[in-house]
């Protein structure tokens, strides 16, 4: 009985632990990037996933507290997965008090149908599940879409892009959607998704299992996936560096002649210069010859 009580104490710390990281990470994605703002509606769309219950759950308690007034609704896009328990989320939704809807929409089908058997399903789903989502928030009021990806979703869609995608990007805290009707938040951007995971166990959330794309084998995420957290096993602090490198952005030094006006690019006294002040930005230091072997050179 005293084991059973002391690893009671034991999680309970560990869990308000873990609610006070998440709430300092969530409340400080919103002030830096302005997601949410007074008098907002904001839709919290869930997944069944651990991440939006996550994302959801700390909302609901920054919201008690915050200086200023927003609307939460949950939304959960019912895509009919065979086998998918359909009353899970409202019997959750309900015992929380949260205003939600469910939307029924057999994209299942349609993937299926459109995608032949063994590529990924996750372009075409996610396109459909983005369409029925965003219409719905235009026509209840919806100011904000809030999405449970984290960090670690972000510097995986980064290295995606550049290993497949040829471009240097990533999914950014805030974004007007292509259309211009909806702005698409991510309060989890500063969140480590270890975090996220543990603090789902010990909250027991009703983890609902994706059956369309979760049983898919050699996604290319997961393979991104699996190459960060081995480096976070073996190089501790790399994630953490990558992600500050995503925040800490330098256009003058990467090779974008639409980011940076390389072209026009002067310096006061050079051939052709018509005595305008200089353009460049300081030359960099040359580095001493004790640091060459630091700089791998």
């Amino acid at each position: 009985m005293a084991e059973h009580q002391t690893g009671d104490r034991e999680s309970t710390l560990e869990l308000n632990k873990l609610q006070k990281r998440l709430r300092r990470d969530v409340g400080q994605a919103i002030s830096d990037f302005g997601l949410i703002e007074a008098g907002d509606k904001v839709m919290c769309c869930l997944s069944g996933g651990k991440d939006s219950y996550a994302m959801l759950d700390i909302l609901l308690n920054l919201q008690r507290s915050a200086p200023v007034d927003f609307e939460l609704i949950a939304v959960n896009l019912d895509q009919k997965q065979p086998g998918f328990p359909e009353h899970i989320l409202p019997a959750y939704l309900a015992a929380l008090g949260i205003e939600y809807h469910i939307i029924e929409k057999d994209t299942y089908s349609i993937v299926k149908e459109k995608v032949p058997e063994g590529k990924t399903t996750c372009g075409l789903c996610s396109r459909l599940r983005r369409g029925i989502l965003y219409n719905f928030a235009d026509e209840h009021g919806v100011t904000k879409i809030a999405l449970g990806h984290h960090r670690d979703d972000m510097l995986e869609t980064l290295f995606l892009n550049m290993f497949y995608g040829g471009k240097l990007k990533t999914m950014p805290p805030k974004l007007k959607s292509d259309d211009g009707r909806n702005v698409v938040i991510r309060p989890l951007a500063y969140a480590r998704e270890k975090d996220i995971e543990r603090y789902a166990e010990l909250r027991s959330f009703p983890i609902i299992p994706c059956n369309l794309c979760g049983s898919q084998e050699n996604l290319q995420r997961q393979v991104v996936k699996d190459m960060l957290q081995t480096w976070d096993r073996q190089h501790p602090g790399r994630i953490e560096s990558m992600f500050r490198a995503i925040c800490n952005v330098e256009p003058s030094h990467l090779a974008d002649p639409k980011l940076y006006d390389f072209e026009n690019l002067r310096v006061e006294g050079a051939a052709g210069n018509t005595g305008s002040a200089a353009t460049a930005s300081a030359p960099e230091p040359t580095p001493s010859y004790d640091r060459l072997d630091v700089l791998n050179i």
